[in-house]
């Protein structure tokens, strides 16, 4: 058995994935950081911003462990958010996940300056 997997970054515009190897048990916002994708991870992985929302397709979606109650909290305080938006930094790749699509908000909400 393969301690790697594939997850695929969806760009903001929905026109281009990136195909990036990973392995179980790594974090999704630092595999996407790893990748260049514009995850700003500003609390760096510590859920006390919502600068790492992402978001699924429904399918994806119900793959992924059910979200706590201080992530949801954060979400409200993402923008562009869906009934399927999760923070990368509470995704802890598994091999059920391989294939996994992360889609890139259109908008996001910059907290460097704050």
């Amino acid at each position: 058995m393969s301690d790697e997997l594939q997850v695929i970054f969806v760009s903001e515009d929905g026109e281009t994935e990136q195909k990036v190897s990973a392995s179980i048990g790594e974090r999704l916002l630092d595999v996407g950081q790893a990748a260049g994708q514009p995850l700003e991870g500003t609390c760096e992985g510590q859920m006390a911003c919502s600068t790492c929302h992402v978001i699924f397709s429904r399918e994806d979606f119900a793959r992924l462990p059910e979200p706590v109650e201080m992530e949801e909290d954060m979400l409200d305080l993402a923008t562009a958010v869906t009934p399927t938006s999760r923070l990368a930094c509470q995704i802890f790749l598994t091999k059920d996940m391989d294939g996994l699509k992360a889609h890139i908000p259109s908008e996001v909400r910059d907290m460097t300056g704050i």
